[in-house]
């Protein structure tokens, strides 16, 4: 599936359970209700609302093994990111490729879908793979080998996207989206520059497992405090 054919499913989707869970109000305190009016990012505009709220619906939509798109966008990402011509079953320890790991030992990719990160950043960059897993990933089998120590990679997409939708949540892009005049557009390209820093500052370092958690407090600390500086490092990447 490409990914504007994604995006159009979703633009006509009801999804209203995870729309209300998006509307829900937030509690602030009036202490970061004013900090944040005095020195905080600027509010995304209202025409870009909606999209805001698409995006962050989609990041609560759970994967439906009835639903034929939620199969396709599945499928695509295993043949992509596997190169593999043919696609493959629903269950099995095929998954074990791309880092799945079941609670039975059944390797079973049951995921939060995230998109439509998964053939956006597919197109750019040949390794994320986005998405939330329902179930905790172990360390032991969520690795995947890129030509260096087999990285963890499922684990860190997992949390990418965590840090990604949070930083639209939290309203630290809209500078950038307002810029652009778009949302997804926006969450696409940070998810791909995000895991691209995390991809030099592994292979730079000689990254092991214990040094994923201190990668991804800098990636976290990126993804809000200085977004437009990650997306510039993308743009340069692309463009070589």
């Amino acid at each position: 599936i490409s990914f504007s054919e994604a995006l159009q499913h979703f633009q006509s989707a009801e999804l209203s359970e995870s729309r209300a869970k998006v509307r829900a109000p937030g509690h602030r305190g009036v202490l970061a209700a004013l900090l944040r009016c005095l020195r905080g990012p600027p509010r995304l505009r209202p025409q870009l609302r909606g999209e805001q709220e698409l995006a962050l619906a989609m990041a609560q939509c759970a994967l439906d093994d009835s639903e034929r798109v939620h199969m396709r966008i599945l499928q695509t990402i295993y043949r992509q990111l596997t190169r593999s011509r043919l696609g493959c079953p629903r269950y099995g320890e095929h998954w074990e490729q791309l880092g799945f790991q079941g609670r039975r030992g059944d390797s079973i990719p049951k995921i939060h879908l995230n998109l439509p990160w998964s053939s956006s950043v597919l197109s750019q960059l040949p390794q994320p793979l986005p998405g939330r897993r329902v179930f905790q990933l172990s360390f032991h089998n969520a690795s995947i080998p890129v030509g260096f120590q087999n990285f963890p990679f499922c684990i860190m997409s997992v949390n990418i996207t965590r840090m990604v939708i949070q930083a639209l949540r939290e309203e630290r892009l809209s500078r950038e989206c307002n810029r652009r005049q778009q949302v997804i557009g926006v969450l696409n390209d940070l998810h791909a520059a995000a895991f691209l820093r995390l991809f030099r500052l592994w292979k730079g370092q000689h990254g092991t497992i214990a040094d994923a958690g201190l990668f991804l407090k800098e990636l976290e600390l990126s993804t809000k405090k200085k977004p437009r500086q990650l997306l510039k490092s993308l743009e340069a990447y692309v463009s070589r």
